[in-house]
């Protein structure tokens, strides 16, 4: 086995990005909201969420996203077994491969060639725990009651469960995100799903840089996407103490404050995306522009506070740990950031928790290190939130700009009051997500030359 240096001695880069998010599905719509300060939190179209302690979500309406509009024809019948997350990844991985200029099996070619080889294409996608839809669980669970009308366990054994659609398992697994895009895109290379909260999506990125690194694959489909946008997930949210606590006569587009002294919590969103990344010279070779570079990838434990109720500043050191690491991957040094992408959901714990992280890794630049906060326009999509992020500090690169940033303040020592849209020499991007679970996970962006 050669030593691990010499098995990482590709450059990877990033030549497409698939962002799916509340504003609609491509780069653009939701970098456009960005820019304009323009919150899609809003009151729940789908189901009356007025019970829970935060009556607001964001949510990507239906005229905006259609699943079957991004599979193959003859794959369409498919989309019936698909849950909402699977349908975010599907879509993100459509638009990543239509913006990076690959051909590959979904676009059904005549002469069945695709731009890279089906066995060196890999895939790795971030997933949550997939809620079932309410209604295909309740007509179910109304056949196993008592005949006092309340709910019999073992009647739901012994036949309740029988009411359920046979291929109901294969909706709500979570490896089925990559297993559809896989299935799409005929990517036989290196694959897996990884769950770890909101970490997930740059786990799986960083999977995908050190399997192209090591020459098992020449580009992956890479990312993560979930929906919270579901009674089950949002009383999960609920017993977290990650929602706000909001009602329905407050603004929706107030209600996440990063980094806020007056911050009240979290808003559930659905969303992700999916990146392609590539080897250097398998992209130079093909003529694509690449992106971005991916420059380094760090992970980390730390404690948990929604669980074990640890001391925010204690808790920061894990999640410091996972940036110092990818810093350190990228052989960088602090200095050479010129901007972080952070998790920055509003929930106050998790929240002091970053900006800890952020002063003990930046020090005195962490008051005047722009941070770009995006979950007070996107709400928190889980396991798919790493992957927005990555996507937007892609785009701060390729523009040379910094989005607007709302509803935050600087009162944790951190760069994060309201501020416009403004241009920006933007070299260099660090991207972190802390996880429910206590995992965190970090990647370091370049600018090419």
């Amino acid at each position: 086995m050669l030593p691990q240096k010499a098995r990482q001695n590709r450059r990877v880069v990033i030549t497409g990005i698939g962002p799916i998010a509340p504003a609609g599905l491509g780069i653009d719509a939701i970098w456009n909201a960005l820019l304009e300060g323009r919150s899609t939190v809003a009151p729940c179209a789908t189901f009356d969420a007025a019970g829970f302690p935060c009556p607001f979500v964001a949510q990507l309406p239906a005229d905006r996203f259609d699943v079957k509009q991004v599979v193959p024809k003859s794959y369409r019948k498919a989309t019936k077994v698909m849950a909402r997350d699977i349908e975010l990844a599907v879509g993100a991985a459509y638009e990543a491969v239509r913006a990076a200029g690959l051909i590959t099996k979904a676009h059904e070619p005549a002469d069945g060639k695709t731009t890279i080889p089906v066995d060196r294409m890999g895939c790795h996608i971030g997933a949550g725990l997939i809620a079932a839809e309410e209604n295909e669980l309740t007509s179910a669970l109304a056949t196993s009651r008592k005949p006092d009308g309340s709910f019999d366990i073992a009647a739901w054994g012994a036949t309740g469960m029988q009411n359920l659609t046979p291929l109901w398992m294969l909706k709500y697994l979570p490896n089925m995100l990559a297993c559809h895009v896989t299935i799409c895109h005929d990517c036989q290379g290196p694959s897996n799903t990884i769950t770890c909260g909101e970490a997930s999506a740059l786990l799986s990125v960083g999977e995908s840089m050190r399997v192209i690194g090591r020459g098992a694959a020449d580009a992956c489909l890479s990312g993560g996407a979930e929906s919270k946008v579901n009674l089950m997930a949002i009383l999960r949210q609920h017993f977290a103490g990650r929602l706000a606590k909001a009602s329905t006569s407050d603004d929706p587009t107030k209600v996440v404050r990063p980094f806020a002294s007056n911050a009240i919590g979290g808003v559930p969103g659905e969303g992700g995306g999916i990146l392609v990344l590539e080897a250097a010279e398998s992209a130079q070779a093909r003529g694509a522009a690449a992106l971005a570079e991916l420059a380094g990838f760090g992970a980390s434990q730390s404690f948990c506070p929604d669980t074990i109720g640890a001391d925010p500043s204690r808790d920061g050191e894990g999640i410091s740990d996972a940036m110092q690491a990818a810093l350190d991957d990228a052989g960088m040094k602090a200095d050479q950031i010129d901007a972080v992408v952070p998790y920055g959901c509003g929930a106050p714990a998790l929240d002091a928790a970053e900006a800890s992280a952020i002063r003990r890794v930046f020090g005195d630049r962490a008051a005047k290190l722009p941070l770009v906060t995006i979950a007070p326009v996107t709400g928190s999509c889980g396991a798919g939130f790493g992957a927005v992020a990555a996507s937007v500090a892609v785009q701060c690169l390729r523009t040379g700009m910094l989005p607007a940033r709302i509803n935050g303040d600087d009162s944790q020592g951190v760069d994060a009051g309201p501020v416009a849209a403004r241009k920006a020499d933007v070299k260099s991007i660090l991207v972190c997500t802390p996880s429910l679970g206590g995992q965190n996970a970090a990647i370091v962006l370049r600018r090419l030359a």
